[in-house]
């Protein structure tokens, strides 16, 4: 009896431990739960900034050279008011940074499109009603930051913030009646500075290298019989050998200002371009009177700008900038490196020499701008 009862325990006991394994191994090879698990660390994301806008805006006087009208009074009016429908990218990534902007611009009537003349009149001196000039624009400049490139912090010392290689490019055309193309690379380097309240200034001397620029006045057989290489260019392509242009821009938040209106910032640009060389001169059509085509130093500039975020101050800070109003000014002088002062049938009357009012621009412009 004895003996019976001690073989039952024992054989308790085994199936105990047996169990006990069992359970075990069991355990061991169950996946811990969700909670128990390492997490790996995400990859980043290829952008650490990437930022879309598009804009509405518009110029009050505006100019394009070569396009006004005589007024009853005999004043000459060069003026025009343009709207602008724009598409912004930039982005901020490992080594660097990318900008990207397209507008297409659509002028009053004071700019017609061809077939009208500059001045406003059909072929053969006919009055014509013709819409306005539409341009398209595109401007394509990238970074890559020198303390990135070689892994240093050596080109960060004090408000400079960093070097970069920059490269770009500028592509424009129109539907007037000179038909203007501009197709152009650039090079250079940048050089970026801190400011206060989160601000920035950049500033970046360039090589410019005009690949060709059309002008329909310049086309052998539209204004003259022409002889090639003298008085017209077969197709009307120029070509200009490199010049040189220093670019700026700047971006302050008015952090200075109480919590309680902290929307406002300022903004602006400002760009130089040395005088375009023309490959090529046309001799005849040097001297006064004639249509010269001298080039001059061209500043570009939008030396202001006031933005209001009324996405912070209307919805809240977690939507700041993503929908701004502003209102800035523009100065643009000898457009397009045209003598401002010169350029007989452009830039002045080529009959008198009075100017067109047509080669500078001086215009206030307010836009909404939307990220998306």
């Amino acid at each position: 009896m004895l003996t019976s009862r001690l073989a039952t325990r024992m054989s308790l006991a085994v199936a105990l431990i047996a169990f006990s394994s069992i359970a075990k191994a069991a355990d061991e090879q169950t996946p811990l739960p969700a909670k128990a698990r390492p997490t790996l660390p995400a990859d980043p994301p290829f952008f650490s900034v990437n930022d879309n806008r598009l804009t509405y805006s518009y110029q009050f006087t505006a100019t394009d050279p070569g396009a006004y009208s005589t007024q009853p009074n005999g004043t000459i009016n060069g003026k025009t008011a343009k709207q602008v429908y724009s598409f912004t990218h930039f982005d901020i990534w490992a080594y660097g940074t990318n900008f990207f902007n397209i507008d297409t611009l659509k002028s009053g009537h004071n700019d017609p499109a061809s077939p009208c003349q500059p001045t406003g009149t059909l072929p053969f001196g006919v009055t014509g009603a013709c819409a306005g000039v539409t341009e398209f624009y595109g401007l394509e400049r990238s970074t890559f930051g020198w303390n990135e490139i070689f892994n240093t912090n050596a080109f960060k010392m004090g408000p400079l913030r960093n070097v970069s290689f920059e490269v770009g490019f500028d592509l424009g055309t129109a539907n007037s009646y000179f038909a203007p193309t501009t197709n152009n690379v650039v090079g250079g380097l940048q050089f970026a500075f801190d400011l206060p309240y989160k601000g920035y200034f950049n500033v970046a001397p360039l090589v410019v290298k005009g690949i060709a620029s059309h002008k329909s006045f310049l086309q052998c057989g539209l204004f003259n019989p022409g002889v090639p290489g003298a008085t017209c260019l077969a197709d009307g392509n120029r070509e200009f050998p490199p010049t040189w242009r220093i670019e700026t821009n700047y971006y302050l938040d008015l952090g200075f200002l109480p919590e309680s209106v902290r929307y406002f910032a300022i903004s602006g640009r400002v760009s130089a371009t040395g005088p375009k060389r023309d490959i090529n001169t046309l001799p005849a059509l040097s001297g006064a009177g004639r249509l010269s085509t001298a080039s001059k130093i061209e500043l570009n500039s939008e030396p202001i700008r006031l933005t209001f975020d009324a996405g912070k101050a209307f919805i809240g800070p977690k939507y700041s900038h993503f929908v701004d109003l502003w209102v800035a000014y523009r100065y643009w002088q000898n457009k397009y490196g045209l003598d401002s002062n010169a350029t007989p049938g452009t830039c002045t009357v080529a009959a008198t020499g009075v100017s067109t009012n047509s080669c500078t621009e001086k215009s206030a412009s307010a836009g909404v701008s939307v990220k998306f």
